[in-house]
């Protein structure tokens, strides 16, 4: 198990990066219909979706940069919290039904980076390594 627990930092690593590189794709697909338009979005956007997108673009490539980490995860699970109650949970109780399901991963997988930060391979790490000296990876910890 220690040999697995060696290669955590990386794991967090590239959970960071896919997930947000994923959620950045939601974002892209609003605002600029790529890789193609977001089906059941309207056209024009409404200003809470225009915000969304934002959210999505910008937070996603902090997160995927691993840059102010912790606060680009705790605005960007929110965001998915909310438009989960919004959207999703109105259609039915149970998130298989009401497409919600992606929300829910979204929203848990960035609260969790709220609190282990950006870890191995973010900017973050970079930023504390050079500020204090430390080979420890935990941003800001």
């Amino acid at each position: 198990m220690s040999k697995l627990n060696a290669w955590s930092p990386q794991a967090l690593a590239i959970l960071r990066i896919i997930a947000a590189l994923l959620f950045m794709e939601h974002g892209l697909m609003k605002l600029f219909h790529f890789p193609a338009p977001q089906p059941g979005v309207p056209d024009p956007l409404p200003a809470i979706l225009i915000a969304a997108a934002v959210i999505e673009l910008v937070g996603g490539a902090l997160i995927a940069l691993g840059l102010f980490t912790r606060l680009a995860a705790f605005i960007c699970s929110g965001e998915m919290a909310a438009g989960y109650f919004m959207v999703h949970a109105p259609k039915s109780f149970w998130p298989a039904l009401n497409g919600g399901d992606a929300a829910i991963l979204f929203c848990f997988i960035f609260l969790y980076f709220v609190f282990a930060g950006g870890g191995a391979w973010s900017l973050d790490a970079v930023a504390h390594k050079s500020s204090s000296g430390s080979t420890d990876a935990r941003p800001f910890a």
